[in-house]
């Protein structure tokens, strides 16, 4: 699987303003400021995360469009995948799919390019038409299936639609003050990775933005430990109207390989 996406999903600018932004957040995470004392005044931040994991807590279905930047400053490149993501909770199951669409590299024009990747609360498939190959990854024990949003965000940053309640665990979180004079639609939250951080491999820093009508992100960018950027905009999205359980299904292709079986580690006692 593509290393990128996989470190990346497996969890959103022109170039110049993603370098601009990574040097700040790179900045902020070598010097995070001390955190207030809670007997002064109310974490605003707290407020935010509350809003959010109460909406997380009831979203059943979810839709939006996917657009995923991906920009190497050290090669002077960028790409951007397009397509479809759904989210969907049946029973205490969860699912998610991303269909990418197009792909588009540097200066080249858009082209069509097919990559699926599917998660059904064990399992994350990974469906690849430019070059037929199926990978299947066990991501957790059968019996022991997990949310689709919590497992896509050690992949992909989609950091926000997890649970909340553990943010704090992973990350040092301020609240990002708006620099317009025109009333804010967005809360902004920067996320400094903790030394002890289940991130820590994968990520510096995030900054995700949170709509106040929606109480749901809609951008995220974060920066890897390899100075790469991730961008993600969620366009578009519809909030539970009700998703086919036949969107989650899916089939090999003819003429593809036999799907490659990536089992889960198991762990030492």
């Amino acid at each position: 699987m593509n290393n990128q996406i996989i470190r990346a999903i497996a969890v959103a600018l022109l170039l110049a303003a993603g370098i601009c932004w990574a040097a700040q957040c790179e900045k902020t995470c070598q010097s995070p400021k001390s955190p207030q004392d809670p007997n002064v005044q109310p974490d605003p931040v707290d407020a935010v995360l509350k809003q959010l994991n109460d909406r997380t807590l009831q979203l059943t279905y979810y839709e939006a469009i996917i657009e995923y930047k991906t920009i190497q400053p050290l090669y002077e490149s960028e790409a951007i995948r397009k397509g479809a993501l759904y989210y969907a909770k049946f029973g205490e199951k969860s699912r998610l799919r991303i269909n990418f669409q197009t792909l588009k590299q540097d200066d080249e024009k858009e082209e069509k390019y097919i990559e699926q990747y599917i998660f059904d609360g064990t399992w994350l498939t990974q469906i690849n038409y430019q070059i037929k190959t199926v990978r299947k990854y066990q991501l957790t024990e059968p019996n022991k299936p997990v949310d689709a949003f919590d497992v896509a965000s050690n992949k992909i940053p989609l950091i926000g639609f997890a649970k909340t309640e553990n943010l704090k665990k992973d990350f040092d979180i301020s609240l990002v003050d708006s620099k317009s004079d025109q009333p804010a639609t967005f809360f902004q939250l920067h996320l400094n990775v903790k030394p002890n951080s289940t991130y820590k491999d994968d990520y510096v820093c995030l900054d995700f933005w949170v709509d106040k009508k929606l109480r749901l992100p809609t951008k995220i960018i974060a920066l890897s430990t390899e100075q790469d950027i991730y961008e993600i905009r969620l366009l578009k999205p519809k909030i539970d109207e009700k998703i086919d359980k036949k969107v989650f299904d899916f089939t090999i292709p003819r003429g593809f390989g036999e799907p490659e079986i990536i089992r889960l580690e198991k762990k030492e006692e």
